[in-house]
């Protein structure tokens, strides 16, 4: 059982979570990929309302995603949005990368290779990444805005569609833990982190909410 507290921590976190970015046209979108394809239908939702003329699909296969997505996660992304009529000559493939900091430098690169002027990107990733992914994208490319953008859901419509309220939360948490520890490692940018945030993320960490936090890191952050 998840008590009262745990909820209102974790909504603390999902909150923090969302960068509040309007979204606008770029010269590109980029979807994230994962085992979510409702980051592959907002990418669609995003190109059908002329917000970007071009969409990179970028990523490889985890240990979530290897068996319902064998042919990669980017790939598995491309037929969706091809299915919800996306022209096939809209999309561009980066079936690479592995994480995200992979998912902006492979993508970055593919774009330059097909000479795709970018000036700004709909960065579009799972709800609870939105600004997990923007503060690496800054630090790995820097030199184009950035607006963020992940499906609409609150907190309790995400857990329904997952199926999962701990696992949810640990992930969270997880995501909470890249914000403090990451920026130490270079891998993204520096983001100041309210108390209120770090009070919740602490209190669910203790609470035992810990699958997918760095376990090296653990002590640490």
């Amino acid at each position: 059982m998840i008590s009262v507290k745990a909820w209102a921590d974790a909504q603390r976190l999902w909150d923090f979570q969302q960068m509040g970015h309007e979204p606008r046209p770029c010269s590109v979108a980029i979807g994230l990929g994962s085992h979510d394809l409702g980051v592959a239908d907002t990418t669609v939702d995003l190109y059908q309302r002329g917000m970007a003329p071009l969409i990179v699909f970028t990523g490889a296969t985890s240990r979530t995603t290897r068996e319902r997505m064998p042919r990669g996660e980017a790939e598995h992304y491309r037929e969706r949005a091809i299915e919800l009529g996306v022209p096939a000559g809209a999309i561009l493939v980066e079936p690479q990368a592995r994480n995200t900091g992979e998912n902006i430098r492979f993508s970055r690169a593919l774009l330059q290779d097909r000479s795709v002027p970018v000036s700004a990107v709909l960065l579009v990733s799972k709800p609870y990444e939105e600004r997990r992914a923007y503060a690496t994208a800054r630090k790995l490319w820097p030199d184009v805005e950035w607006v963020s953008a992940s499906i609409p859901m609150t907190l309790s419509e995400y857990v329904d569609s997952i199926q999962d309220a701990r696992l949810v939360i640990d992930m969270l948490v997880g995501a909470q833990q890249r914000l403090i520890v990451y920026p130490r490692q270079g891998f993204m940018i520096e983001q100041e982190i309210p108390g209120d945030v770090a009070a919740a993320y602490e209190r669910l960490k203790a609470d035992g909410f810990t699958s997918r936090i760095l376990a090296d890191e653990a002590s640490r952050d």
